[in-house]
Protein backbone atom coordinates (compact mmCIF):
# COMPACT_ATOMS: atom_id res chain seq x y z
CA UNK A 1 0.00 0.00 0.00
CA UNK A 2 2.85 2.40 0.81
CA UNK A 3 4.38 1.71 -2.32
CA UNK A 4 1.31 1.94 -4.42
CA UNK A 5 1.02 5.65 -2.37
CA UNK A 6 4.85 6.46 -3.29
CA UNK A 7 4.36 5.32 -6.58
CA UNK A 8 0.98 7.68 -7.40
CA UNK A 9 2.64 11.23 -5.91
CA UNK A 10 5.57 10.45 -8.02
CA UNK A 11 3.48 10.06 -11.09
CA UNK A 12 1.58 13.15 -9.81
CA UNK A 13 4.43 15.62 -9.37
CA UNK A 14 5.73 14.51 -12.58
CA UNK A 15 2.67 15.58 -14.82
CA UNK A 16 2.51 18.80 -12.54
CA UNK A 17 6.11 19.54 -14.34
CA UNK A 18 5.44 18.50 -17.20
CA UNK A 19 2.06 20.54 -17.21
CA UNK A 20 3.75 23.78 -16.12
CA UNK A 21 5.89 23.41 -19.18
CA UNK A 22 2.78 23.42 -21.48
CA UNK A 23 1.62 26.84 -23.29
CA UNK A 24 -0.94 28.76 -21.74
CA UNK A 25 -3.80 27.66 -23.57
CA UNK A 26 -2.96 24.26 -22.97
CA UNK A 27 -3.26 25.02 -19.30
CA UNK A 28 -6.96 26.05 -20.01
CA UNK A 29 -5.77 29.65 -18.54
CA UNK A 30 -7.21 31.46 -21.25
CA UNK A 31 -9.61 34.46 -19.84
CA UNK A 32 -8.84 33.55 -16.40
CA UNK A 33 -6.89 36.98 -15.62
CA UNK A 34 -9.31 40.36 -15.65
CA UNK A 35 -8.55 42.89 -18.49
CA UNK A 36 -6.74 45.78 -17.33
CA UNK A 37 -8.68 49.40 -18.32
CA UNK A 38 -5.39 51.61 -17.30
CA UNK A 39 -4.45 53.65 -20.30
CA UNK A 40 -5.49 55.33 -23.67
CA UNK A 41 -8.63 54.21 -25.79
CA UNK A 42 -10.72 55.79 -28.80
CA UNK A 43 -13.88 54.63 -30.50
CA UNK A 44 -17.13 55.45 -32.16
CA UNK A 45 -20.83 55.48 -31.14
CA UNK A 46 -24.64 56.12 -32.89
CA UNK A 47 -27.27 56.97 -30.55
CA UNK A 48 -31.20 57.64 -30.55
CA UNK A 49 -32.75 60.50 -28.38
CA UNK A 50 -35.34 62.99 -27.14
CA UNK A 51 -34.56 66.48 -27.29
CA UNK A 52 -37.39 68.47 -25.08
CA UNK A 53 -37.79 71.99 -25.29
CA UNK A 54 -38.97 74.86 -22.79
CA UNK A 55 -40.18 78.16 -24.98
CA UNK A 56 -42.11 79.57 -22.61
CA UNK A 57 -40.32 82.99 -21.57
CA UNK A 58 -38.16 82.78 -24.46
CA UNK A 59 -39.44 85.52 -26.11
CA UNK A 60 -40.19 87.98 -23.19
CA UNK A 61 -36.31 89.97 -23.21
CA UNK A 62 -37.64 90.88 -26.94
CA UNK A 63 -40.74 91.71 -26.50
CA UNK A 64 -39.97 94.23 -23.75
CA UNK A 65 -37.32 95.67 -25.80
CA UNK A 66 -39.29 95.91 -28.93
CA UNK A 67 -42.01 97.49 -27.17
CA UNK A 68 -40.10 99.29 -24.53
CA UNK A 69 -41.32 103.18 -24.08
CA UNK A 70 -44.97 102.43 -26.00
CA UNK A 71 -48.17 103.10 -24.79
CA UNK A 72 -49.72 99.39 -24.67
CA UNK A 73 -46.79 97.82 -22.89
CA UNK A 74 -47.09 100.50 -19.76
CA UNK A 75 -50.58 100.16 -19.93
CA UNK A 76 -51.37 96.17 -20.62
CA UNK A 77 -48.07 94.86 -19.79
CA UNK A 78 -48.00 92.95 -23.44
CA UNK A 79 -43.97 91.32 -22.89
CA UNK A 80 -45.97 89.45 -19.86
CA UNK A 81 -48.60 87.89 -21.56
CA UNK A 82 -48.25 83.97 -21.55
CA UNK A 83 -48.22 83.40 -25.45
CA UNK A 84 -48.28 79.50 -25.10
CA UNK A 85 -45.17 78.77 -26.66
CA UNK A 86 -44.90 75.82 -24.14
CA UNK A 87 -42.85 72.14 -24.24
CA UNK A 88 -41.83 70.49 -27.35
CA UNK A 89 -40.47 67.06 -27.69
CA UNK A 90 -38.95 66.17 -30.91
CA UNK A 91 -37.02 62.27 -31.65
CA UNK A 92 -32.95 62.23 -33.35
CA UNK A 93 -30.35 59.88 -34.02
CA UNK A 94 -26.76 60.81 -34.20
CA UNK A 95 -23.46 59.43 -34.91
CA UNK A 96 -19.82 60.50 -33.36
CA UNK A 97 -16.77 58.73 -31.40
CA UNK A 98 -15.12 58.86 -28.03
CA UNK A 99 -11.69 59.21 -26.53
CA UNK A 100 -9.98 59.01 -22.61
CA UNK A 101 -7.84 57.72 -20.58
CA UNK A 102 -8.61 55.65 -17.48
CA UNK A 103 -6.11 55.47 -14.22
CA UNK A 104 -6.79 51.86 -12.60
CA UNK A 105 -6.01 50.82 -8.68
CA UNK A 106 -6.85 47.13 -8.31
CA UNK A 107 -10.80 47.07 -9.39
CA UNK A 108 -12.02 50.72 -8.95
CA UNK A 109 -11.22 52.38 -12.56
CA UNK A 110 -11.39 56.48 -12.71
CA UNK A 111 -10.54 58.74 -16.25
CA UNK A 112 -11.60 61.70 -18.18
CA UNK A 113 -13.19 61.49 -21.25
CA UNK A 114 -14.64 62.91 -24.29
CA UNK A 115 -17.61 62.29 -26.37
CA UNK A 116 -19.03 64.17 -29.50
CA UNK A 117 -22.60 63.63 -31.25
CA UNK A 118 -23.77 64.80 -34.37
CA UNK A 119 -27.83 64.90 -34.88
CA UNK A 120 -30.66 67.52 -35.36
CA UNK A 121 -31.61 67.75 -32.15
CA UNK A 122 -34.62 70.84 -31.48
CA UNK A 123 -38.14 71.63 -31.95
CA UNK A 124 -40.02 74.48 -32.99
CA UNK A 125 -43.21 76.57 -32.04
CA UNK A 126 -45.81 79.09 -32.33
CA UNK A 127 -48.33 81.03 -30.61
CA UNK A 128 -50.70 83.68 -30.74
CA UNK A 129 -52.99 85.84 -28.25
CA UNK A 130 -54.90 88.88 -28.09
CA UNK A 131 -56.13 91.32 -25.79
CA UNK A 132 -58.47 94.12 -25.44
CA UNK A 133 -58.34 97.06 -23.31
CA UNK A 134 -60.75 97.35 -21.05
CA UNK A 135 -61.54 101.13 -20.93
CA UNK A 136 -59.63 104.15 -23.10
CA UNK A 137 -55.57 104.16 -22.32
CA UNK A 138 -54.07 107.48 -21.72
CA UNK A 139 -54.33 108.53 -25.71
CA UNK A 140 -58.32 108.00 -25.59
CA UNK A 141 -58.81 105.45 -27.59
CA UNK A 142 -59.58 101.52 -27.12
CA UNK A 143 -56.53 99.10 -28.23
CA UNK A 144 -57.30 95.41 -29.01
CA UNK A 145 -53.69 94.19 -29.42
CA UNK A 146 -52.51 90.80 -31.37
CA UNK A 147 -49.07 89.30 -30.40
CA UNK A 148 -47.84 86.47 -31.96
CA UNK A 149 -44.57 84.77 -31.09
CA UNK A 150 -42.49 82.06 -32.77
CA UNK A 151 -39.07 80.41 -31.58
CA UNK A 152 -37.00 77.08 -32.95
CA UNK A 153 -33.85 76.01 -32.48
CA UNK A 154 -31.54 72.90 -33.89
CA UNK A 155 -29.06 71.89 -31.98
CA UNK A 156 -26.27 70.10 -34.54
CA UNK A 157 -23.05 69.02 -32.34
CA UNK A 158 -22.67 68.20 -29.21
CA UNK A 159 -18.88 67.47 -27.55
CA UNK A 160 -19.07 66.49 -23.18
CA UNK A 161 -16.34 66.13 -21.26
CA UNK A 162 -16.93 63.86 -18.66
CA UNK A 163 -15.38 62.50 -15.39
CA UNK A 164 -15.64 58.29 -15.06
CA UNK A 165 -15.85 56.24 -12.06
CA UNK A 166 -16.13 52.57 -12.72
CA UNK A 167 -15.83 49.25 -10.99
CA UNK A 168 -14.04 46.28 -13.22
CA UNK A 169 -15.90 43.03 -12.96
CA UNK A 170 -13.56 41.08 -15.01
CA UNK A 171 -14.51 41.84 -18.45
CA UNK A 172 -17.30 43.96 -17.49
CA UNK A 173 -16.82 47.82 -16.56
CA UNK A 174 -20.01 49.31 -15.64
CA UNK A 175 -19.67 53.38 -14.70
CA UNK A 176 -20.68 56.75 -13.80
CA UNK A 177 -19.88 60.03 -14.97
CA UNK A 178 -20.81 63.70 -14.99
CA UNK A 179 -19.22 67.15 -16.50
CA UNK A 180 -19.66 69.94 -18.64
CA UNK A 181 -21.43 69.98 -22.09
CA UNK A 182 -21.11 72.33 -25.46
CA UNK A 183 -23.16 72.28 -28.42
CA UNK A 184 -23.29 74.23 -31.46
CA UNK A 185 -27.47 75.57 -32.21
CA UNK A 186 -29.20 77.61 -34.65
CA UNK A 187 -31.74 79.52 -32.53
CA UNK A 188 -34.37 81.67 -34.30
CA UNK A 189 -36.85 83.74 -32.10
CA UNK A 190 -39.02 86.25 -33.99
CA UNK A 191 -42.59 88.63 -32.24
CA UNK A 192 -45.14 90.59 -34.42
CA UNK A 193 -47.29 92.39 -32.03
CA UNK A 194 -50.50 94.12 -34.41
CA UNK A 195 -52.42 96.70 -32.69
CA UNK A 196 -55.98 98.27 -33.51
CA UNK A 197 -56.95 101.67 -32.02
CA UNK A 198 -60.77 102.65 -31.87
CA UNK A 199 -62.47 105.63 -29.88
CA UNK A 200 -65.14 103.79 -29.28
CA UNK A 201 -64.95 100.30 -27.10
CA UNK A 202 -66.87 98.62 -30.01
CA UNK A 203 -66.51 101.37 -32.44
CA UNK A 204 -64.59 100.26 -36.01
CA UNK A 205 -60.86 100.36 -35.33
CA UNK A 206 -58.00 101.38 -37.21
CA UNK A 207 -54.88 99.26 -37.24
CA UNK A 208 -51.94 101.03 -37.13
CA UNK A 209 -48.50 99.32 -38.33
CA UNK A 210 -47.62 96.59 -37.26
CA UNK A 211 -44.37 96.12 -34.93
CA UNK A 212 -42.16 93.40 -35.06
CA UNK A 213 -38.30 92.00 -34.85
CA UNK A 214 -36.34 88.94 -35.23
CA UNK A 215 -33.27 86.96 -33.95
CA UNK A 216 -31.37 84.88 -35.80
CA UNK A 217 -28.33 83.27 -34.41
CA UNK A 218 -26.59 81.09 -36.55
CA UNK A 219 -23.28 78.34 -35.31
CA UNK A 220 -24.19 80.06 -31.89
CA UNK A 221 -22.28 77.94 -28.86
CA UNK A 222 -24.29 77.16 -25.88
CA UNK A 223 -23.17 75.33 -22.76
CA UNK A 224 -24.83 73.11 -20.27
CA UNK A 225 -24.17 70.02 -17.91
CA UNK A 226 -24.62 66.41 -18.49
CA UNK A 227 -24.63 63.17 -16.28
CA UNK A 228 -25.34 59.67 -17.36
CA UNK A 229 -24.29 55.50 -17.00
CA UNK A 230 -22.93 53.40 -18.90
CA UNK A 231 -20.83 49.72 -19.43
CA UNK A 232 -17.74 49.16 -21.05
CA UNK A 233 -17.79 45.08 -22.40
CA UNK A 234 -14.09 43.88 -23.38
CA UNK A 235 -14.15 41.63 -26.40
CA UNK A 236 -10.52 40.59 -26.93
CA UNK A 237 -7.49 42.48 -26.19
CA UNK A 238 -7.70 46.18 -26.39
CA UNK A 239 -11.42 45.75 -28.48
CA UNK A 240 -14.25 46.85 -26.02
CA UNK A 241 -17.92 47.53 -27.11
CA UNK A 242 -20.24 50.20 -24.80
CA UNK A 243 -23.69 50.75 -23.85
CA UNK A 244 -24.42 53.98 -22.65
CA UNK A 245 -27.19 56.62 -21.85
CA UNK A 246 -26.44 60.38 -21.35
CA UNK A 247 -28.39 63.27 -20.40
CA UNK A 248 -27.32 66.44 -21.58
CA UNK A 249 -29.27 69.98 -20.21
CA UNK A 250 -28.84 73.33 -22.19
CA UNK A 251 -29.79 76.93 -20.42
CA UNK A 252 -29.32 79.47 -23.55
CA UNK A 253 -32.15 81.45 -24.86
CA UNK A 254 -34.16 77.90 -24.86
CA UNK A 255 -33.98 75.88 -22.51
CA UNK A 256 -33.09 72.40 -23.70
CA UNK A 257 -32.96 68.96 -22.26
CA UNK A 258 -31.55 65.59 -24.51
CA UNK A 259 -31.51 62.21 -23.52
CA UNK A 260 -30.13 59.68 -25.68
CA UNK A 261 -29.40 56.24 -25.59
CA UNK A 262 -25.82 54.94 -27.25
CA UNK A 263 -24.17 51.95 -28.66
CA UNK A 264 -20.22 52.39 -29.37
CA UNK A 265 -17.44 50.03 -30.24
CA UNK A 266 -13.80 50.91 -29.13
CA UNK A 267 -10.31 50.53 -28.62
CA UNK A 268 -7.90 50.48 -25.55
CA UNK A 269 -3.77 50.95 -26.23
Amino acid sequence: MRRFLLAAVMVGAAAGAQAADLPDFLRGSIGSAPPMWQGFYVGGQAGYGSSDENFNGSTTSMTQALLANTLIESAMGVAEWNLGLGKVSAQSSGYGGFTGYNSQWNDVVLGLEMSYLHGNFGGQTSATEARSSVSALADGNFHDVTATSAASISISDMATFRGRAAYSFGCFLPYLFGGFALGNADISRSINVQDVVSPTQFGRGTALAPLNTTDLMSNHLIYGYTAGAGIDINLTGGLFMRAEWEYVRFTDQVDTSINTVRAGLGYRF
